[in-house]
């Protein structure tokens, strides 16, 4: 399947949001090729967004990869112990993301077994299968995603988005998970996801 190129990540935050449901991530690690594809993307607009690290032009070390190029990663933890993925939109100085908050297993799920539960696939209860990547901190354990791919190029060869098979399908557009901070942008519909997919991580 093609790869997504730079311009694809080269606008705002909520277009790439929407157009990232139903692409394939493959990440290509320990000689295997993972491929999940996207169900379930919230968009973060940078300078004026109060969800967003970067909400009034806030630069500090941990941020400061936001307002670098289009089409890296911004991954950062919460509660000290869960990674969190995203893609960097918007020319550089803008510094806009989209979280990757559930993904759909499609290659690899044994290997995604063994990183997240120690376990063979075939192993795993109905809802340890469900539970395989339908969350932002469980899909970067699948895929072994951490802090080292801080700043990664999306558009090389270890980590990458491509297109995925032509599919219809309906996204639902919902507030964000998890930033009652937020004040007024907690109400802001910047979630979406495919309707009726069993990955999304809250309906």
């Amino acid at each position: 399947m093609k790869k997504l190129d730079r311009e694809f990540y080269n606008r705002d935050s909520i277009h790439v949001a929407k157009e990232l449901l139903g692409k394939v991530l493959v990440h290509e690690i320990d000689g295997q090729r993972i491929k999940v594809k996207i169900v379930e993307a919230e968009a973060y607009m940078g300078i004026e967004d109060k969800a967003a690290h970067s909400y009034g032009g806030k630069r500090t070390p941990r941020v400061e990869v936001m307002y670098g190029e289009p089409g890296c990663s911004y991954v950062f933890m919460i509660y000290g112990m869960y990674h969190c993925f995203n893609v960097i939109t918007r020319e550089r100085g803008i510094p806009q993301a989209v979280l990757v908050r559930a993904v759909e297993p499609l290659e690899g799920t044994e290997w995604m077994a063994q990183r997240r539960f120690g376990k063979s696939y075939e192993q795993l209860t109905k809802s340890q299968c469900k539970g395989l990547t339908n969350g932002p901190g469980k899909l970067c354990g699948a895929l072994s995603i951490n802090r080292s791919f801080n700043g990664m190029d999306l558009c090389g060869d270890i980590m990458y988005f491509e297109e995925g098979i032509s599919e219809k399908f309906n996204i639902i557009e919902t507030k964000r998970v998890g930033i009652d901070y937020a004040e007024e942008a907690k109400d802001y519909p910047w979630r979406f996801y495919i309707e009726g997919n069993e990955y999304v991580s809250v309906k």
